[in-house]
């Protein structure tokens, strides 16, 4: 099973979502406090599931209704993603990866990771 793990930063207070692996396939924004990062956290558990795929690397996208993953390109030309909330606040972001497929495979990790994921403190 996946788990939440919050941090703290020299900044403040952030969370990684790592699969079962161990691995971090999305991260958050950095938060000014506890209650702020768990309530990301809680965001992200319910919005993952039932957040649609907006491919932004396609001409002509179709744009989805919030909740929604974004597919992106960047700078360096990887395919990144970024889960926004309902309300359009970014609520977690993925690594680069080469390839789309890859990038699709981390956004439907998240959706099966998130809703039951225990939450940790480092």
């Amino acid at each position: 099973m996946g788990k939440f793990v919050i941090k703290t930063t020299k900044t403040g207070i952030k969370f990684d979502l790592k699969a079962t692996n161990g691995q971090v396939i999305a991260t958050s924004e950095v938060y000014t406090s506890l209650a702020s990062c768990k309530g990301g956290i809680a965001s992200v558990q319910k919005n993952a599931p039932i957040a649609a795929i907006e491919d932004q690397t396609v001409e002509g996208f179709k744009t989805e209704k919030n909740p929604k993953f974004e597919i992106y390109t960047d700078k360096a030309g990887e395919f990144r993603f970024r889960l926004k909330a309902a309300n359009g606040q970014i609520i977690a972001i993925g690594e680069g990866y080469t390839t789309k497929p890859n990038c699709e495979k981390g956004i439907a990790s998240v959706q099966k990771t998130a809703p039951d994921a225990a939450i940790e403190t480092e």
